[in-house]
């Protein structure tokens, strides 16, 4: 984890005790979220949002919650295979690249629902076919399984966009 103050909200310790079956549906709870707040994405004006020390698009939000479902699964299959998982080089939130600024369409959100929905089923059937011992007393170092799943169910990089529909943005 890189410090940030995405840190402080995304990367925030989780609370254990999920009830069992439970993790699979807080990181489909959360890609669910996500992809309805993005409904309301292109309508987005093309100026970066604030917040806090960030700033955030929908193209930025999408790639954050892709990408830290790819991180954290890839810890995970590591982990279970007996190896320590590879050094964190995400630059995270930190980072506006150019291709963040681009306008967000209604294929891009196409493009989102088919990402987001496979990243969100993939981590789903991982997750899903681990034991409750496992989930619990996962390998490796870091941090249990089911609170790797607790933790991937912050909503903060689509909330940080928001609901573009919402009159009080």
């Amino acid at each position: 984890m890189d410090g940030s103050s995405e840190a402080a909200t995304a990367d925030a310790t989780p609370g254990a005790g999920a009830p069992p079956g439970a993790p699979a549906l807080i990181v489909l709870g959360m890609i669910e979220h996500a992809l309805a707040l993005a409904a309301t994405w292109p309508a987005w004006d093309g100026r970066p949002i604030q917040v806090g020390d960030r700033l955030f698009t929908p193209h930025k939000a999408v790639r954050r919650i892709a990408d830290h479902c790819l991180d954290h699964l890839a810890e995970m299959e590591d982990r279970l295979a007996g190896r320590t998982p590879l050094p964190d080089r995400w630059h995270g939130s930190a980072v506006l690249t150019p291709a963040d600024l681009a306008p967000f369409t209604g294929d891009d959100l196409d493009e989102a629902r088919s990402r987001l929905t496979r990243i969100g089923r993939i981590w789903a059937d991982r997750i899903g076919a681990l034991d409750e011992e496992l989930l619990d007393r996962s390998p490796g170092e870091g941090w249990s399984f089911r609170d790797l799943a607790v933790h991937l169910g912050s909503t903060y990089y689509a909330d940080s966009v928001g609901d573009l529909h919402d009159p009080a943005r």
